[in-house]
């Protein structure tokens, strides 16, 4: 103790500023990272990421309302009105996750219905990801008309496509044997302002394997934009073989 005080009265004697201890500088620490840690969750939670990419959890009244809609599609006018007295009352993360649930299940009917309602929800805005998530569904299940439907709304609320997910979208259209719409999808990914990348024209040219025709289009779309690249091309005779072994096993 006399040690330190000895060494503070030197400092004092030179001219130095003995720095004062605060009670409060330890809190303010406390706080100072306290702030920071909150900011950082608000920046986590940003309410600028899409609703249609968080995580979609369904609450236990969206849970009863989704499997009453099960129940009720074979009979239009109890479903009509369920639809207006209780799916209109959902909270928001509910219907768009009853919708997420439906989709994930390939229940298009049901889908289509909650497409509609979102459509008509205050707090609705045209999205991306929203549309993205319709077409995937219905080009699984080859459902033409809904998904020309889905489109010409999509294309009236001037909602754009970045360039992996035309591929994407085209490429679900080919594996649900559905060429037109994809080839439709595919124009439009053609004239779109979005600078051409060549990820996703791979992903159409193997999706359109089956296609030779189309795919030769696409092909020397391909390489006028990417004149340095390779496409490989498999051999002639590879969907004859297939054709040739699948009508055997069918035989055996």
């Amino acid at each position: 103790m006399w040690r330190n005080r000895g060494s503070l009265l030197r400092r004092a004697s030179l001219g130095l500023t003995i720095p004062a201890y605060s009670p409060l500088s330890s809190s303010n620490k406390i706080g100072t990272t306290r702030r920071l840690i909150i900011g950082s969750n608000a920046a986590a939670s940003s309410p600028s990421v899409s609703i249609w990419r968080r995580k979609k959890e369904i609450g236990k009244e969206g849970l009863m309302v989704a499997k009453e809609l099960k129940r009720l599609q074979p009979y239009p006018i109890r479903l009509e009105l369920f639809m207006n007295s209780r799916v209109s009352r959902l909270l928001k993360s509910d219907i768009v996750a009853v919708l997420a649930e439906f989709q994930r299940q390939d229940l298009v009917f049901l889908s289509m219905k909650m497409y509609e309602v979102v459509r008509k929800e205050i707090w609705y805005r045209p999205d991306m990801f929203f549309y993205r998530d319709m077409l995937l569904m219905l080009a699984r299940n080859k459902r033409a008309d809904e998904a020309k439907k889905v489109w010409k709304d999509l294309k009236n609320e001037g909602v754009l496509f970045d360039q992996h997910t035309f591929g994407d979208l085209v490429r679900a259209f080919l594996d649900g044997g559905l060429p037109e719409e994809a080839m439709h999808v595919y124009d439009e990914m053609r004239t779109s302002t979005e600078p051409p990348l060549s990820l996703p024209y791979r992903v159409i040219l193997k999706g359109l394997l089956p296609y030779p025709d189309l795919r030769e289009k696409v092909k020397d779309d391909f390489l006028e934009l990417f004149p340095g690249m390779i496409i490989y091309d498999p051999p002639e005779d590879l969907f004859d073989d297939e054709d040739l072994r699948s009508e055997s096993e069918e035989d055996d």
